[in-house]
């Protein structure tokens, strides 16, 4: 972690909320995809299933999502992105604002709520 939070926090066994996830390799704590949004999205989703799977459960568990991001133009190739891990009729709920900074000064932060 960046600061001092849990990584998730289960509640009554029902709901999982997981903290923003920036582009950092969980292995070496390096950022990944310097100026690559492709490549920092995909590391960010990468991130949010590997705390989902540790609870037990998975990307379709997913019920809400926050997408921040540094610049709004990036919204649409974020999107793609977003969408082969998220897409069709059973896409989570999503808010997506742009923040004026991120941590390390990543592109793009994600977090999200999963129902167990």
């Amino acid at each position: 972690p960046v600061g001092p939070y849990n990584q998730a926090v289960a509640v009554s066994g029902q709901l999982l909320f997981v903290s923003g996830q920036i582009a950092l390799d969980p292995a070496t704590g390096a950022l990944v995809g310097e100026g690559d949004v492709v490549a920092q999205t995909e590391q960010v989703i990468a991130n949010l299933k590997a705390i989902l799977v540790a609870a037990g459960a998975s990307l379709d568990h997913v019920v809400k999502t926050s997408v921040f991001l540094k610049d709004m133009n990036d919204f649409g190739t974020v999107n793609e992105v977003y969408a082969k891990y998220f897409g069709g009729d059973e896409a989570p709920a999503r808010a997506c604002v742009e923040v004026a900074r991120l941590p390390k000064d990543v592109s793009v932060e994600i977090e999200c709520i999963a129902a167990l």
